[in-house]
């Protein structure tokens, strides 16, 4: 599982700890809030995957929201969550621009394959295959490669190359990584994200070729397109 970045938003504190406990351990990184005002600070503020959207907020309603944002261009997934009797709300919020629906009361597997597959439709944001020079990464199977050669990584190394992947030759902060990979919650060791990407070279320093991955002092690192064969990470 791609550790991606969601962002639920949900008033029922209770729900909004299930889902985002639940989607935590699917593997995602999961923001959590509770009012639209708020949402759409986020969304502005972060590069999400995907939002779980309910339709009942405090400060107004889901459907309004997401068809503000699709107004405003924002055109990441999102997957809405209604009464099962509230058939005129699930067209409604389709109509707003919601890409899918569960309906309350809900199987927690059911919105986490529906979530899946939403991040695998073509035009989302997560593509079936990506390719930077001699490296590949399927999200879909979890599998990378160097050339010929399979890469086995951690899931936190698989989402960290994944976000570089998706940003080639695009210097990414610590900060941008840390973000992105991790959560907004995390407070961990500083050079968390320094030592996974030791980690990925390492993996990836396949016999016949260079290191795909660029240090820019004092900024952060990148994922080159060219990556000759003597060059030598730092």
């Amino acid at each position: 599982m791609v550790r991606m970045r969601l962002l639920v938003i949900e008033d029922d504190p209770a729900l909004g700890q299930v889902l985002v406990r639940g989607l935590t351990e699917e593997g995602y990184a999961v923001d959590l809030e509770t009012t639209s005002m708020g949402a759409r600070h986020m969304v502005e503020e972060v590069a999400y995957d995907a939002l779980v959207l309910d339709l009942g907020l405090p400060d107004g309603d889901g459907i309004t929201l997401c068809r503000s944002l699709r107004e405003s261009g924002v055109t990441v997934p999102i997957l809405i969550l209604t009464a099962r009797d509230g058939l005129s709300q699930k067209v409604a919020g389709l109509d707003a621009g919601a890409d899918d629906y569960v309906t309350k009361p809900f199987d927690f597997p059911e919105l986490a394959a529906r979530t899946r597959a939403l991040l695998r439709r073509p035009g989302g944001q997560a593509p079936t295959l990506l390719t930077v020079g001699d490296v590949e990464l399927d999200p879909a199977t979890h599998r990378v490669w160097r050339g010929a050669i399979a890469v086995p990584l951690t899931a936190r190394e698989f989402a960290l190359l994944y976000e570089l992947m998706r940003h080639p030759d695009e210097v990414l902060s610590r900060a941008q990584l840390l973000d992105h990979v991790w959560d907004a919650n995390y407070d961990g060791l500083s050079n968390v994200v320094d030592v996974h990407i030791a980690n990925l070279r390492r993996k990836l320093s396949v016999p016949g070729t260079g290191d795909p991955i660029e240090t820019v002092r004092g900024v952060g690192y990148r994922l080159v397109v060219d990556n000759p064969v003597d060059t030598v990470g730092s």
